[in-house]
């Protein structure tokens, strides 16, 4: 066998004269070259052949890179898939645990509200009771200071009274040196009959010729046992002036103590009387000498053996 070397673009050529390979390799190829068969094989360099087995690793590893991004990528999914499945269970769970005890909480304060409602109805004798209690102690109370204020306008009376005893006719009292009487409630007289009574006990109608007079004669009616806001009696009139008011003595008034607007003369009202009142400088109204009134009495007193 005759070898050939033919370098030809890169190429290596064998030249075979043997013709017992022509069939069995296919990679080789034949020609006639002076009635001789020429087999020529194509051979690849070597740095080819490991390029391309390079370039087919490569491809190969970044398949794998890609089918391993997408296995853990795939991986991830099922795993946040997971845990999201695990997460819904858990609150869903939790849900059920808080549903249920709100449940036994609502029971419970149902319970509680029913227990007050028990407790409220029973409570309303007890309060009813107590409104009772505190209503009779309220008018205990002012029962009692009634009681105290008229205790204390007794012993402020009792001096008057046993001095009254030594020096003035029994239902008289004595104040500021003279005897008072003070006609009761429910004893009324016109003025001219009042007058008649007071003459009758050795007196005369009271006259209220100064302010300490009128001060005490006023303080006597509003601390009276039996105060009334009917008016009394007293010795002033203009029956013989109309509008000139003078004292049962003659004496012309000085100072009066009138109610604002009085006197007005309505109806030919030419007698006075006296009102209780917490302003004494206002205590006066002339009335109808006719109409009917307590009346109070003034004399001097005298020993009583």
């Amino acid at each position: 066998m005759e070898r050939r070397g033919n370098f030809d673009s890169g190429f290596n050529t064998l030249i075979c004269e043997d013709d017992e390979h022509d069939e069995q390799n296919p990679q080789y190829s034949h020609s006639n070259q002076g009635g001789k068969k020429v087999f020529t094989y194509i051979m690849t360099p070597w740095r080819q052949r490991d390029r391309l087995v390079a370039a087919s690793l490569a491809l190969l590893a970044v398949f794998l890179l890609i089918v391993d991004i997408s296995l853990g990528a795939h991986y991830n999914n099922l795993k946040d898939t997971n845990l999201a499945v695990n997460d819904t269970e858990r609150i869903s769970n939790n849900l059920t645990q808080l549903q249920e005890t709100y449940k036994v909480a609502t029971e419970t304060m149902n319970g509680f509200k029913k227990q007050l409602e028990k407790e409220k109805i029973s409570q309303k004798p007890t309060n009813w009771e107590f409104k009772h209690q505190t209503r009779r102690s309220t008018d205990y109370k002012a029962l009692l200071d009634k009681l105290t204020k008229d205790s204390a306008a007794l012993r402020s009376h009792l001096p008057k009274i046993d001095a009254g005893c030594r020096h003035c006719q029994p239902g008289w009292i004595l104040m500021n040196s003279v005897c008072y009487y003070f006609s009761m409630k429910g004893m009324v007289k016109s003025w001219q009959k009042s007058r008649d009574f007071c003459q009758m006990y050795g007196g005369d109608l009271l006259v209220i010729d100064s302010k300490d007079k009128e001060n005490t004669t006023v303080t006597h009616l509003v601390d009276s046992l039996n105060p009334t806001t009917r008016g009394f009696w007293f010795g002033l009139s203009d029956n013989n002036d109309e509008g000139t008011w003078k004292w049962l003595n003659g004496t012309t008034l000085v100072e009066g103590y009138w109610r604002d607007g009085e006197p007005n003369d309505v109806g030919n009202e030419d007698c006075a009387a006296v009102y209780p009142g917490e302003n004494f400088f206002q205590a006066w109204n002339d009335v109808g000498c006719q109409a009917q009134m307590n009346w109070i009495c003034e004399k001097a007193p005298t020993s009583i053996g």
